[in-house]
């Protein structure tokens, strides 16, 4: 069953784009983020108690899932969801989070101690490549340059929250060190919402279905498997993973939303495919034994 988690990965993490900006239609970002990791919050803890994992553990190891959340759910998605908030093409936010695995490979060998061989790097090229055969950014149109940036802000957060997780490893259980990371994030977002913008939440149909697909499925479901692909192998292979994301969230957009996937499209998603292979089995890639 785990060697299906990083196609699992894949299709759940494309879903969180689709999803996401339905949220955002009916609700502030930063508003809808702190309810939903409060809400997650909760539910890692009754997973905690259940399976009697222990919840009350060293400072130090708090404060590593503290923030790693700050990272993943604070910085990465407050960026996307602020992103969205601007009415920046999905596409466009997708391709540029695709960085990620270009950044990660960059940092992960004097961070992390990672050798990326030749191999490696030409699956990163062409799955960058791919994605962006994918896409296809229009330049034409008007876009926002806080949603841009915004963007960028959450490149930074993915990226960083990968290499901490990686470099720093916590002793927690996955569930309470999940819990942990969504009292962060929704203590973050919380500030955000109060501060920065006029927060509201229209509790609409497609509010609740969307939301509740985003902490059921992706809270609970995708991103346990990012924190467990990230333990068990490298940073870098892990994140070669992102460059499937822009092309399956442009085919689900295909399916559910009617819009248009050309000739073109297909050949990218082809090669992304292709990239992320060479990439993800290049052999001796770690210097390091995965615990």
């Amino acid at each position: 069953m785990t060697k299906l988690f990083p196609l699992i990965f894949v299709f759940l993490w494309s879903s969180a784009f689709i999803t996401g900006k339905v949220v955002v239609f009916s609700s502030s970002p930063f508003a809808a983020l702190s309810f939903r990791f409060l809400i997650v919050a909760f539910g890692f803890y009754c997973i905690s108690l259940l399976y009697k994992n222990k919840i009350v553990a060293k400072l130090s190891s708090i404060s590593k899932s503290f923030i790693t959340g700050f990272f993943f759910h604070g910085i990465y998605l407050g960026g996307v969801w602020y992103a969205y908030s601007q009415n920046i093409n999905v596409g466009i936010i997708a391709i540029i989070i695709c960085l990620q695995p270009i950044l990660t490979g960059i940092f992960a060998g004097p961070l992390l101690n990672e050798k990326i061989n030749f191999k490696q790097w030409l699956g990163l090229s062409l799955g960058l490549i791919g994605s962006i055969f994918v896409i296809g950014i229009d330049f034409g149109e008007s876009i926002s340059v806080l949603g841009i940036i915004s963007s960028l802000i959450a490149l930074f957060g993915i990226t960083a929250g990968t290499l901490i997780e990686k470099k720093y490893k916590n002793d927690l259980s996955l569930s309470v060190n999940n819990m942990y990371q969504a009292i962060s994030a929704s203590l973050f977002h919380l500030f955000l919402t109060t501060f920065f913008e006029e927060s509201y939440i229209n509790f609409t149909l497609d509010f609740i279905l969307a939301l509740s697909w985003q902490i059921i499925v992706i809270s609970f479901g995708a991103f346990s498997i990012l924190i467990y692909l990230i333990k068990v192998g490298s940073a870098s292979k892990t994140a070669s993973l992102f460059f499937l994301i822009p092309p399956v969230t442009a085919i689900m957009a295909w399916i559910f939303f009617k819009e248009n996937l050309e000739t073109i499209d297909v050949a990218g998603f082809v090669i992304a495919a292709i990239g992320v292979f060479i990439a993800t089995n290049s052999k001796k890639l770690d210097t390091k034994t995965p615990e």
